[in-house]
């Protein structure tokens, strides 16, 4: 895992050392082992280096093939290297090095651009080929990896993070219109917006060409598609998905560095920790974060956990004065994303990174598992929505809307209030309305000083309504399935574990998003997904019995939260009124003062828990101040 940069002219000048080499340094907390630079004709390459396959000056980047005419900055890892160097040495090519970076150059020299189709891994680089003048900037199937760009008139920049772009001063700051519209509904910005105009991150799957001519060219080249008539019994499933998630493990726990696993005391950390302990000769490291409000805490699932497999264990008690690191997590995020479990990630991250310099994580089990309460309340909406409308909205709604506001987590109160709003939209829009956090007659009020701006009216729903059109699925779950995966899970989850581990120079790897595991999980009936309309990953807990605790398997979907709405009205609560205050918000030029002092006040006197709204627009401002009004970091 490592920072990548660089830059491409268009008019014939050599890129600034200087710039390339400030772009890098930015990284530096990507990778703080190494750095290298490369500027030659129109091209400039940058690298930090987190070291984790050979660790000796045999693998630093940039890379060139023997014959100086490729060269590479790469990030991430392709877990099958080993087979393709011994392909490849097979076929004439000769290695200096042990590392997979390696393998990718020589790759590319021998299959071209298809060598992309025989990787496994998680990865984003850039490749310059001098002989036929093109920049190849790539990213991985599932998007596990970050890569932004900036296209101008004279150059094009990438780099593993926003923040690296912006060390070009000819690059301005200016706000997105789309891209906040996008952040005020879901908390995250969806690929390939950000917030800035004039920077862009590729999507998942895609990869760029440019030449030193201007040309760019944005090609897709791999797809999640679905195989919904396959039959095998539920038994036969089961070994099959066992065996690919115990292939994937394996494959991930190559390395030259100690690592561990993420525990959460949730089924797909538990079921990662488990796949490890079978493939190791020596205990499995596990971290866990504790909080002291009980409602939150789940350190109790992991301690069982690990005695079940032996771990070497190890906390970090989380309270409500971490949440000051708040201005370091944008800064981290930077897109932005206002997902408050960042905090949670980011101290077990630093605990982990005191221990060991790689770990594995359970994310990617839900998206592809149907483990959210998104998909039973698709199904118990159709059934809501057979009741008379005057009897949904008169008599439902407002019992609903008397119920007292609770601070717990993902409390009954809250889902209740999200489904009979969300239920009101046809069945495919309600799947993007279980997420927002503006709707749109609250994101008009709140962006009144701007609503005539262009852009400003985008609407997420139709972003969801077009992944929905993009699927090859025909049956409603695995439909939802995909978008998540194409959509949720790159743009909030995966940034979520990749900023905040990066962050402290910690490598995270993920076996549930293993693309062959992703297609396998595609080609799963619904009904071995969501079990009864309710239970959901149902393959895996049934591949669990007998291995985990029952309690772990049996208990419902959490999630990795934080206590925010408890923290917001009490330690946090100056910090909060500081950071929206009217003032500061009409600085900021893009809210109305009266709408967010309205919410803000909800939320102190209990009529509303405006939380995850409050979350979202605490982070706004925070990104305001550090990427356009002062461009400082912490």
């Amino acid at each position: 895992m490592c920072g990548i940069a660089g830059i491409l002219s268009f008019d014939g000048r050599t890129p600034d050392p200087d710039l390339v080499g400030r772009m890098t340094d930015r990284l530096a907390h990507r990778g703080p082992d190494d750095r290298g630079i490369h500027v030659a004709g129109c091209v400039g390459l940058g690298h930090r280096r987190l070291s984790i396959l050979d660790l000796s000056s045999a693998g630093r980047q940039p890379m060139c093939t023997p014959d100086g005419r490729i060269w590479i900055t790469y990030n991430g890892e392709v877990y099958n290297f080993g087979d393709l160097r011994r392909e490849l040495e097979s076929r004439g090519h000769r290695f200096r090095s042990r590392t997979d970076t390696e393998v990718v150059l020589h790759a590319y020299q021998e299959w071209d651009l298809a060598c992309l189709e025989r990787f496994n891994g998680m990865f984003a680089f850039g490749l310059w080929d001098a002989a036929r003048q093109r920049l190849w900037l790539v990213r991985d199937r599932i998007g596990i990896k970050p890569l932004f760009y900036a296209l101008g008139d004279r150059q094009v920049a990438f780099a593993s993070e926003i923040k690296a772009l912006l060390c070009d001063a000819s690059l301005g700051r200016r706000l997105d219109h789309e891209g906040l519209a996008y952040y005020l509904a879901t908390n995250w910005v969806p690929a390939p917006h950000t917030l800035l105009a004039g920077v862009r991150q590729l999507l998942p799957g895609h990869y760029l060409l440019a030449g030193p001519d201007g040309f760019c060219r944005d090609v897709a080249y791999w797809e999640m598609t679905f195989r919904e008539d396959r039959t095998d019994s539920a038994d036969g499933w089961t070994r099959a998905f066992d065996e690919q998630m115990r292939h994937s493990v394996a494959r991930r726990l190559v390395s030259d560095v100690p690592f561990g696993v993420f525990l959460s005391g949730g089924l797909d950390s538990s079921s990662v920790a488990y796949w490890m302990s079978r493939e190791m000769t020596r205990p499995v490291q596990t971290f866990s974060i504790a909080f002291d409000e009980s409602g939150f805490d789940e350190t109790p699932y992991a301690r069982s956990v690990s005695r079940r497999i032996g771990a070497e264990h190890r906390e970090r008690l989380v309270r409500a004065e971490a949440a000051e690191v708040l201005p370091r997590l944008v800064w981290h995020a930077e897109e932005p994303t206002a997902d408050s479990s960042m905090i949670a990630v980011y101290h077990l991250a630093q605990v982990t990174r005191e221990n060991v310099k790689m770990v594995l994580t359970g994310d990617g089990g839900d998206e592809i598992l149907a483990g959210y309460e998104t998909y039973p309340a698709y199904y118990a909406a159709r059934l809501y929505r057979l009741l008379p409308r005057f009897c949904r909205r008169g008599v439902v709604r407002r019992l609903v809307g008397l119920l007292p506001v609770s601070d717990g987590k993902v409390s009954l109160d809250f889902k209740l209030r999200q489904f009979v709003a969300a239920a009101e939209h046809p069945p495919e829009d309600a799947h993007a309305a279980w997420r927002m956090i503006f709707d749109a007659d609250m994101r008009r009020a709140l962006l009144a000083p701007i609503w005539h701006e262009p852009g400003v009216r985008a609407d997420v729903v139709d972003l969801y309504r077009r992944y929905f059109a993009r699927t090859d699925a025909r049956r409603p779950l695995n439909r939802m399935l995909y978008v998540d995966t194409s959509l949720y899970l790159p743009n909030d989850m995966l940034v979520k574990v990749d900023r905040m581990t990066m962050a402290h120079g910690l490598e995270a790897r993920t076996p549930f998003l293993d693309h062959e595991v992703v297609a396998f999980a595609a080609s799963l009936p619904p009904r071995l997904k969501l079990r009864r309309l309710h239970v959901g990953k149902y393959v895996l807990k049934r591949a669990m019995r007998g291995r985990l605790p029952a309690a772990v398997i049996a208990r419902r979907k959490e999630g990795f939260n934080v206590p925010n709405a408890r923290w917001i009205k009490q330690g946090l609560r100056p910090f909060v009124l500081d950071a929206l205050s009217p003032r500061t918000v009409r600085e900021m030029g893009i809210l109305d003062a009266a709408a967010v002092a309205a919410l803000l006040d909800d939320h102190f006197r209990g009529r509303a828990d405006n939380s995850h709204r409050i979350w979202c627009l605490l982070t706004l401002a925070l990104w305001w101040r550090q990427f356009l009004a002062g461009g400082q970091s912490p």
